[in-house]
């Protein structure tokens, strides 16, 4: 039986100021039902956790190049596959977090087992789509 999520587990820094961070533990998520989105839960000290959620292309392109507009903005730091920069966005203020490139990339690479990067709608769903839609314009007309 093939399992139909991924989860893993990260130490991230929360970067408070250039002199001032600390280490959180983060849970990562995917599920093959949502192939488009990762699930990032801090466990911040004191607090209930925390969930985003953001798009898996964007955390691939992220660990090689900025990406990202609106709340989630994700860029390399250092040398290549060296750390990762997640900015989060929210009406309460933003959050800079870091964390090591690697493990991500590793988190990643199961993803892709599990459903690959840019097959996330199979044939047989998009078949059931495209019937759902010609068959609404069917009984529209």
């Amino acid at each position: 039986m093939q399992h139909s999520t991924v989860q893993g587990h990260l130490v991230m820094s929360l970067v408070v100021s250039n002199e001032l961070s600390f280490r959180i533990v983060v849970d990562l998520e995917y599920d093959a039902a949502d192939p488009y989105a990762v699930r990032f839960t801090f466990h911040l000290p004191g607090d209930e956790p925390v969930t985003w959620v953001f798009a898996r292309e964007l955390l691939l392109d992220g660990i090689s190049r900025p990406s990202g507009e609106g709340d989630v903005h994700i860029h390399p730091v250092g040398g290549e596959l060296s750390d990762v920069r997640i900015v989060l966005h929210s009406p309460g203020g933003a959050a800079q977090l870091r964390a090591s490139a690697p493990p991500l990339v590793a988190f990643l690479a199961r993803t892709d087992r599990l459903v690959e990067m840019g097959q996330e709608l199979t044939s047989g769903e998009l078949e059931a789509q495209l019937a759902d839609i010609l068959g609404g314009c069917e009984n529209a007309g």
